[in-house]
């Protein structure tokens, strides 16, 4: 059974529809990222897929209608780490965490000890156990990150919706934590969608690619049947170099060539 299975998906926000007609199938374990220019839909697109808008189509989770579920069902099954997340600056690591545990506990529940040690596991999982007992407000913007992602993971969700996960972070920070998750995926079977800037990265961890632009599908498949120079000229209006190797697609951005007799000043 797929995880996610899309046909003719579409949202319109403010009488303005920003995803028009999209489809994919996601099987379980799999990675697709989603990549275009600014305001192609990508993160709309998480966000149906997460019951957080309405659409019109077809979007199955698990083989379930996401408009057919509830908030909570949808939650039980969907781990969301969003591209600006709320963080309590005076929270610490562990009762943030804690908080992926939500959708598990009762209407009027509070965390027991088995949500506790669920949130322990996830720190451990992501090597920051050792970050319990800080602030949130004290972390850096990687550990900052890896604390959201261990809150996704504490959900313990079929489903890891990652938007923008590599934002405002140093390449070291980037690396990390697309390591983490690949990790995480490896490990534990998690099932990944993404909406990815970076079409490097994208091209490096992701199994497939879904190009979008002005919220509809422009390509999709294989990083190196998507990431071409002249997808990426025609659809980013950017002149790169695409290199293929061992470790994936990478796209270099080229400078527009100068008149050398160009005068100066």
């Amino acid at each position: 059974m797929s995880v996610v299975r899309a046909r003719g998906v579409g949202v319109v926000l403010d009488g303005v529809r920003v995803v028009d007609g999209v489809g994919l199938e996601l099987e379980r374990g799999g990675w697709i990222a989603l990549i275009g220019p600014n305001g192609a839909g990508k993160t709309t697109f998480l966000r149906a897929v997460a019951g957080l808008v309405p659409y019109d189509g077809s979007l199955e989770l698990l083989g379930a209608e996401v408009a057919s579920l509830g908030r909570r069902d949808v939650a039980r099954r969907v781990a969301v780490v969003p591209q600006l997340p709320v963080i309590p600056p005076d929270m610490s690591v562990l009762d943030y965490v804690v908080l992926g545990r939500t959708p598990h506990l009762g209407y009027a529940g509070a965390p027991g000890r088995r949500d506790v040690d669920a949130a322990r596991a996830a720190l451990g999982a992501l090597d920051v156990l050792q970050l319990a007992g800080r602030r949130l407000g004290s972390l850096s913007g990687g550990e900052r990150q890896r604390a959201v992602l261990a809150r996704a993971v504490a959900q313990d969700g079929t489903l890891l919706l990652l938007d923008e996960p590599t934002s405002a972070l140093d390449v070291g920070a980037q690396q990390q934590v697309l390591e983490l998750v690949a990790s995480l995926r490896a490990e534990r079977g998690l099932t990944v969608l993404a909406a990815m800037h970076d079409l490097t990265l994208a091209g490096q961890y992701a199994d497939r690619l879904l190009l979008l632009d002005g919220g509809r599908e422009a390509a999709s498949g294989a990083p190196a049947e998507v990431l071409t120079e002249e997808l990426v000229a025609r659809h980013y209006g950017a002149s790169v170099r695409v290199v293929e190797g061992e470790e994936g697609v990478a796209v270099v951005p080229l400078r527009p060539r100068v008149d050398a007799e160009r005068p100066v000043g």
